[in-house]
């Protein structure tokens, strides 16, 4: 007999990991911005904003007129546990025929939009899913004293300023799918912790079919997400294939969730996508490819010591020998290649012995092809003589490990 976990619940529910990385890093890298974002004057800007978005023209939902409908939400709220009041509309036809919901949130109220035939298509737990989705937006933003709405509102101000730093767009990017997953979430735990009500909802939507099989599409979704370099093209919300999988694996209690949708929507470590939290880890994995290769004492010269602080002005090599590095992103390759290029070329005095070493480092980190093709051409180094260093790599770094006095680290 095969264990059912028990159902999520609130308690389960709490902001992924890169959400929190994110509004650590904001908060402690980016504080003028954050101070800005968080203080009363951008808050009422941001309010009077919305207000003016409620002004458009909509049909107000009241309670009396729409009792299943309110029923339905009022659920999705107690299990969410928000208290605030809440509006419902329904946007005019004019706005567009495809089903969607929206959220409009101002101090102590969330107002709800609904777009399309959704109260149609939609029934009982599917409607409490997409009122809770909606909702979980507004339970994210009002936690941790607001933190995660001024992420929002910092990287929704800075996406729309010409002058952004891609790093800052990649940020933004992340944020909003991340923001979409905790929704979904959310919207599973408004109907009771039930993953078919919640993925049925995101499908209608998707099509707008009036009916669909979940288990059918949940199939579908482990055929797409068998290939291991999947990851989301999504720019504001993942594709439902990705979202279902995550809520699958989500309401099965995976310990591999979140590992799995953190591939998903950010794929492996490219120079080419890094977002505010990529830059940093390649700023780590660059120090670490340093330190690696001037662990050895003969190998701290002035020279290269004077180049590795070219990149981190307060490096000081290891005072011991470092356990084995792991094999980086292949997206970071070619950088790290012509880091250690640089390397070699910083101090002619060692001749081959700095080669020697970083020969075998390329080779630990993954790189070695790429390195050795920068070698050839970017220092003209000839393909025999590579070879040969090659061959006698582990011979010259012995030799030069017992002839080279020690350098100092200064």
């Amino acid at each position: 007999m095969v264990d059912t976990p028990p159902a999520v619940r609130l308690e389960d529910l709490a902001p992924l990991p890169y959400q929190q990385a994110l509004a650590a890093h904001l908060q402690a890298h980016e504080a003028d911005a954050w101070r800005w974002a968080a203080s009363a004057e951008a808050r009422e800007e941001h309010a009077t904003a919305v207000r003016t978005e409620l002004l458009r023209s909509s049909y107000r939902l009241d309670a009396g007129a729409h009792p299943e409908l309110h029923a339905n939400a009022s659920l999705a709220a107690q299990r969410l546990g928000v208290t605030a009041p809440l509006t419902l509309y329904q946007a005019p036809a004019g706005s567009g025929s495809a089903m969607n919901a929206a959220i409009y949130v101002v101090p102590g109220e969330a107002h709800i939009v609904l777009s399309g035939p959704l109260l149609e298509r939609l029934q009982g737990l599917e409607l409490q899913a997409v009122i809770g989705h909606e909702l979980a937006h507004y339970l994210l933003w009002e936690r941790d004293g607001g933190k995660h709405h001024v992420v929002d509102r910092l990287l929704h101000a800075t996406s729309g300023d010409p002058r952004a730093d891609a790093s800052h767009l990649q940020a933004a990017r992340r944020h909003a799918l991340y923001t979409e997953a905790f929704a979904d979430r959310g919207g599973c735990v408004a109907c009771g912790g039930a993953l078919e009500p919640a993925v049925s909802a995101l499908i209608k939507i998707e099509t707008g079919l009036a009916q669909v099989n979940v288990a059918s599409y949940l199939a579908q979704a482990e055929e797409i997400c068998a290939d291991p370099a999947m990851q989301t093209r999504g720019v504001s919300h993942p594709e439902v294939f990705v979202r279902a999988r995550a809520l699958r694996l989500w309401t099965e209690r995976q310990p591999d969730a979140d590992e799995w949708l953190a591939a998903a929507l950010e794929g492996p470590l490219d120079l080419a996508t890094l977002d505010m939290l990529g830059q940093q880890r390649v700023s780590a994995l660059t120090r670490g490819a340093i330190a690696q290769l001037l662990q050895r004492p003969f190998l701290q010269s002035e020279p290269l010591l004077a180049h590795a602080r070219r990149f981190f002005p307060d490096f000081v090599p290891p005072p011991s020998a470092m356990p084995p590095p792991e094999a980086v992103p292949a997206g970071l390759h070619g950088y790290l290649a012509s880091v250690l290029v640089d390397f070699v070329a910083a101090d002619p005095e060692l001749d081959d012995v700095t080669l020697a070493a970083a020969l075998g480092l390329a080779d630990a980190l993954g790189c070695a092809e790429p390195f050795e093709q920068r070698v050839v051409k970017d220092l003209r180094f000839p393909k025999r003589s590579l070879t040969r260093v090659k061959r006698e790599a582990e011979a010259l770094l012995d030799k030069a490990a017992t002839q080279r006095p020690q350098a100092a680290a200064a």
